[in-house]
């Protein structure tokens, strides 16, 4: 991804480990609560995560981190528990808060991060402007009713034991097809190889322990931020139940259900693009950025525009081809009513549409 470049960075935390945190973008902060998997180098070019650091940069001052024991972060770790994983975010919001000054932030939390943030939550409520949730939960497998579910949920810990580095993918694939379910090859096997990047097999089944023993349901009717609570409606790793449980017990939220298989949503599908409407509208970051209806490919291609793309950097950029870029230019020179890259590069920074 060359649209911006992200700055990282690391932070000591009370137990000695290493975090590893990164910004990108400009505006107002939204802080992401780690989550699995992640790798903050690897995933900039990814075609699972790419289009999520692209979203919300392009809207925020976007900060996430690598949780301990994975992606830049220290592996070798002690303590790999809840409270440990609260105290983590805290450190990287000082260490975000120290670098930039802000007074509240934008609090996002994916997956197991969403229990997480609401912990920060309620224990900051005057750092968080809003939060949104998407794909998480209140209480791990341990708690949940479905035995099924919880034998399952056993299985892949041990799975992830004896087969996570393994040269044959076909452990990881397991996983893989859980999380991306509607992915394309080449998703699937970047989401494979994620696997081995990020983690040791001995790591990840202690996260995936530590993860199935959470329990935040004390806390939510204490939430008191406007709260957007989004879930996909076929999600085949957090049931979409799960969601609903964080919509109804938090008071006032929000609940955007999504049609779709994937935990996680990837750029294609139109489910992808419902997830970005329903932040714009609950952020107020669509309205502020365009009165002119650009899609979401048209202020991307505009924005490289500005900063001298010719039409072939454009379309390898963009990863689409020149006359798909050349009809996005036709549009977007329409609806700023002018006929030239120039014109429309001094238009584009007179309506503030571009930095």
């Amino acid at each position: 991804m060359q649209l911006m470049r992200q700055r990282i960075r690391f932070v000591a935390t009370e137990d000695s480990t290493s975090l590893a945190w990164a910004d990108v973008g400009s505006g107002p902060t939204l802080v992401r609560a780690s989550n699995w998997l992640t790798h903050l180098e690897y995933d900039w070019h990814s075609p699972v995560w790419r289009h999520w650091t692209r979203f919300f940069a392009d809207r925020f001052r976007y900060v996430r981190y690598d949780e301990r024991g994975c992606g830049m972060t220290d592996r070798e770790v002690r303590e790999l528990s809840f409270d440990r994983w609260v105290a983590d975010l805290e450190d990287v919001v000082d260490a975000a808060r120290d670098r930039q000054p802000f007074d509240r932030m934008v609090l996002f939390g994916v997956s197991q991060g969403a229990a997480v943030a609401i912990a920060y939550a309620v224990a900051y409520p005057e750092r968080v402007s809003k939060l949104i949730l998407y794909g998480g939960y209140a209480v791990g497998a341990k708690g949940r009713s479905d035995a099924e579910h919880r034998a399952a949920y056993q299985a892949m810990q041990d799975l992830a034991r004896v087969g996570w580095d393994k040269s044959n993918p076909a452990f990881r694939q397991v996983f893989t097809s859980r999380f991306i379910p509607e992915g394309t090859e080449r998703q699937v096997e970047w989401f494979n190889d994620l696997c081995v990047h990020t983690t040791t097999p001995e790591v990840a089944y202690r996260l995936l322990d530590a993860r199935a023993d959470v329990d935040v349901r004390h806390l939510l009717p204490r939430v008191r931020v406007p709260t957007l609570v989004l879930h996909a409606d076929k999600d085949e790793v957090i049931p979409v139940e799960e969601g609903r449980r964080l919509a109804r017990e938090i008071p006032d939220a929000t609940f955007v259900p999504l049609d779709s298989r994937n935990h996680v949503l990837l750029e294609e599908q139109p489910a992808w693009q419902a997830f970005q409407d329903a932040v714009e509208a609950f952020t107020g970051t669509g309205a502020a950025r365009t009165d002119l209806a650009l899609t979401r490919r048209e202020r991307q291609a505009l924005h490289l525009l500005c900063r001298g793309y010719s039409n072939a950097a454009l379309a390898r950029e963009l990863e689409i081809a020149e006359k798909t870029v050349r009809n996005h230019l036709s549009h977007i020179y329409a609806k700023l009513e002018v006929s030239s890259r120039t014109e429309a590069m001094v238009r584009a920074r007179e309506r503030g549409l571009v930095d």
